[in-house]
């Protein structure tokens, strides 16, 4: 995409109107004789004139359809016809120039996208043979190790195999905080290196990355069209023809009514350039192109201009809790030793639960770990199912487990039982550590909420959302978790069959709904709601394909920057609907009375179709929050 002189269709255009301007001014200040000016206008009319028109004649034979430059075309000609060459010239130059724009316009927007590709570098150093060898990157092949040093980008997806680092993922998720990563984690293309080098196994080619499939998705998506958008090329497709047929009809009439000919002749070519719905046509593309465009930049991709739509009619936000607004992983909140200190007690749990794959035995060893607490040896180890864990500590006999494991020991909870209930109300699953059947203390542990799920709530509520939880975890759980962040309605101990007849109530009961969940185990209800929001999707090509909109980074901010955007493309698509259709409301009976010229029919209308253009473009700023951007 190179500068607006370097696009064929806008420069031939302008080049046409300084030639006919040339022409009009050489005559009109008598520096060339009188008809040479014409000269001029047969330039200028086939310059500006080739791009559109040879596109309408090829929709007219190849699809059977009288597009709007066949309009044109007519205008042009019965314009020449009538020897208007000056204002055929007009013509050809406003109405390129304003279709030039337009191409130009829409073509950038997609430009801003396939940039994201110039952010991943074009070399990888790859290790073969236990030495570096750079080669291009659309070489890289899955499996393959590549170096990337502090300041590089990733040349395309894959597992970090040695180092850690800071990694700058903004280009995939939008995201603008640095994240810290080690072996074993995931990394994704164009993410920039900010400290340490790292050796990475590629997961994916250059041409399969991350990167390369969102600039994909978000190019369909742009092609896919609204409800209303579909309903408006429909209309012309009919409109257009008649239009056609009336202004053949001003030809006709004059000579079964005795009228002057040349009178309605030109009312016919006025006419046929006043009633072209050229604004309307265009009110929608360039604004959905827009939107879709500025949030894929954002790390949201939206899959459709139907989807964009749907998220300016949202009225409820239904949320999936775990993965969505905890971080799915439980994580060590208090600790309570009875007996002895909490580092013992932690030791001694870390110690029986160090081989299990649980993720509360997880969870309290990297606690553990995290704290610089080494576990004592642990002999005859065992798991009881469903309860804990048992083993022999200093040649003793431990537990740990759950609160109704250590009653089927019979042991004597005594005044740990209060603290229990203070903190299972608190939606907190307890577990205690115990010395035979005396217990010496406990742990409690809690999924982790993200640290903006309260902000993005209140966020939601001030634009006048409604929110609910839809959760498959406990009452008590989802009753904690609510409270915390600030949500108006809980609907817990949910399967997936009850999720989906969930959403089809709040739909009757409130309107249009989004579900956001992780777009996998909640497919079936971001499927039945309005619009379907999955999280955390880069990398993930399940989350991506079961929603309709598809969050790159776990960040509950941009449902809020998701729904701004759909309202406000909504909201640009109205006034340029309801201005086209003004213009034309105004522009067809002013030409059928015969009070207005070629010349100023073409001005008008081209300037319509221009600020329309322009007013799309406004589709793809993002507002800022409390503020509804007109």
């Amino acid at each position: 995409m190179g500068s607006w002189w370097r696009y064929p269709p806008l420069r031939n255009a302008l080049a046409a109107g300084l030639i006919a301007a040339a022409g009009f001014v050489l005559a009109h200040v008598r520096l060339i004789p009188e008809g040479i000016e014409n000269f001029f206008y047969w330039v200028a009319i086939p310059l500006g004139g080739w791009h559109w028109a040879r596109e309408g004649i090829e929709e007219l034979v190849r699809e059977r359809e009288v597009g709007i430059e066949i309009l044109m075309l007519a205008a042009t000609a019965g314009s020449g016809f009538l020897g208007l060459w000056d204002e055929a010239a007009a013509l050809v130059f406003l109405y390129g120039a304003a279709e030039g724009t337009e191409e130009y316009t829409y073509a950038r927007t997609r430009h801003f996208i396939r940039a994201l590709l110039d952010l991943a570098p074009k070399e990888a150093r790859v290790l073969r043979d236990g030495h570096e060898v750079t080669v291009p990157a659309e070489s890289l092949e899955p499996g393959e190790l590549f170096v990337v040093r502090p300041g590089e980008a990733l040349a395309t997806d894959g597992v970090i195999r040695e180092g850690r680092s800071s990694l700058d993922e903004s280009p995939v998720t939008g995201e603008s905080i640095p994240v810290d990563k080690g072996p074993g984690e995931k990394v994704f293309a164009a993410s920039i290196n900010r400290q340490g080098a790292l050796t990475i196994e590629a997961t994916a080619t250059f041409a399969d990355n991350t990167l390369a499939k969102i600039i994909h998705l978000v190019e369909e998506a742009q092609e896919r069209k609204g409800k209303a958008q579909q309903w408006i090329e429909r209309f012309g497709r009919r409109y257009t023809p008649a239009v056609l047929a009336v202004a053949l009809g001003f030809l006709v009439a004059p000579v079964a009514l005795d009228l002057p000919w040349e009178t309605w002749s030109v009312r016919a070519v006025v006419l046929l350039v006043a009633a072209a719905p050229c604004a309307l046509i265009m009110s929608m593309p360039v604004a959905m192109a827009a939107g879709i465009g500025s949030a894929g930049r954002r790390g949201i991709l939206i899959k459709g201009g139907a989807h964009l739509e749907h998220l300016g009619t949202i009225r409820v936000v239904a949320f999936d809790k775990t993965g969505t607004l905890t971080h799915g992983r439980p994580a060590v909140t208090d600790l309570r030793a009875f007996a002895g200190t909490e580092q013992e007690l932690l030791a001694a749990a870390a110690a029986l639960e160090h081989y299990s794959e649980h993720p509360l035995a997880r969870a309290i060893v990297e606690h553990a770990r995290g704290a610089g607490v080494m576990p004592p040896p642990a002999d005859a180890s065992e798991a009881l199912a469903g309860a804990g864990a048992r083993g022999e500590i200093g040649e003793r006999i431990w537990y740990v487990g759950s609160p109704s494991l250590f009653a089927t020991l019979g042991s004597e909870r005594g005044s740990a039982e209060a603290e229990i209930a203070r903190l299972q109300s608190e939606g907190k699953t307890v577990v205690l550590v115990g010395e035979g059947q005396r217990v010496r203390g406990l742990i409690a542990l809690q999924d982790r909420l993200r640290a903006d799920a309260r902000a993005t709530i209140a966020r939601l509520h001030a634009l006048g959302i409604r929110t609910v939880m839809l959760t498959g975890d406990n009452r008590r759980t989802a009753d904690a978790v609510a409270r915390t962040v600030g949500i108006d309605d809980v609907r817990a101990e949910l399967k997936p069959d009850d999720k989906v007849r969930a959403v089809g109530q709040l739909q009757r009961e409130h309107g249009a709904v989004l579900m956001v969940g992780d777009g996998v185990n909640d497919a079936p209800a971001l499927a039945a709601a309005t619009c379907g929001m999955a999280m955390g999707a880069a990398g993930t090509d399940a989350a991506i394909e079961a929603a309709d909109v598809a969050l790159m980074a776990d960040d509950l901010g941009k449902i809020e920057e998701a729904l701004r955007l759909g309202r406000k493309a909504r909201r640009v698509s109205a006034q340029n609907i309801v201005f086209s259709i003004l213009v034309l409301v105004a522009l067809i009976p002013s030409a059928v009375a015969g009070w207005i010229s070629v010349a100023f029919a073409v001005l008008v209308h081209e300037a319509s179709e221009l600020l329309a253009v322009a007013n799309g473009l406004r589709a793809g700023r993002m507002p800022e929050a409390g503020q509804e951007e007109r």
